[in-house]
């Protein structure tokens, strides 16, 4: 007898369906995470911090082609496609009831971004493709290798000269009141099952690996920490990397 999560592994990546399968992948989850209340609850109440402070470094320039990577519970899409700042927008998801979910909320009056059904660790899209890329809470959901793998993807579809914004949480340190308290930390680890890893990773360091990977040169700008850095939001710019000749 197969386990209920096995049930969802159509074209979803194995760890997607056996550990985020409940809030993710099933229609009563999807219904239930995608109201602001129950995303604010999760997020200390700092989600409306998160969501402006992205849109505020993403509205410092024009974006013509920006591509979110997978998509999130909230108010980020409908939000990116009212922005003034906004070009073509292109959003890509594993699972299909996450693009539908996403295509309800974009008003009826606006434009529709490009919708895709894709794995973020093998994107089908052209290199140098986007001049933002936005990932927003999505990396410390991932297994190690499979967010080394998106982090390459990203950067392999960014511009020279365009920008990545991250979303996610901060580093553990010793001096937040929410990671010193064991039970909690405990209980987030549980249904996070990838947060202690990211917790621990250096997110520059990934970043700059990646970059290299795709010859890429990647300078991290100012950092905006949330909630006392339990969250941030992270910006990087790139430019290609200029190679002796002689």
């Amino acid at each position: 007898m197969k386990a209920l999560w096995q049930r969802y592994l159509d074209g979803i990546p194995e760890y997607l369906a056996r550990h985020y399968w409940w809030a993710y992948l099933s229609p009563p989850g999807v219904w239930f995470f995608d109201h602001r209340p129950v995303i604010n609850l999760i997020l200390f109440g700092q989600y409306q911090a998160i969501l402006n402070e992205v849109m505020r470094r993403y509205e410092t320039a024009p974006s013509p082609r920006t591509l979110q990577l997978t998509c999130a519970y909230g108010a980020l899409t409908p939000t990116l496609i009212r922005s003034a700042a906004a070009g073509e927008l292109h959003l890509m998801d594993a699972a299909a009831i996450q693009l539908r979910a996403a295509r309800r909320k974009i008003p009826a009056d606006a434009r529709l971004p490009f919708l895709a059904r894709m794995n973020a660790e093998s994107l089908a899209y052209a290199d140098k493709s986007f001049n933002t890329v936005i990932l927003f809470f999505l990396l410390h959901e991932l297994p190690p290798d499979a967010r080394t793998r998106t982090l390459d993807e990203a950067l392999r579809t960014l511009k020279p000269g365009g920008r990545v914004l991250i979303a996610d949480y901060g580093p553990i340190t010793r001096s937040h009141v929410l990671h010193r308290i064991p039970l909690l930390r405990a209980l987030l680890e549980t249904l996070e099952p990838f947060l202690r890893e990211f917790w621990h990773a250096d997110l520059d360091a990934s970043l700059m690996a990646s970059a290299a990977r795709n010859s890429l040169q990647l300078k991290a700008c100012a950092e905006t920490a949330i909630f006392r850095g339990f969250y941030r939001v992270r910006e990087y710019r790139a430019q290609e990397q200029l190679h002796n000749t002689r």
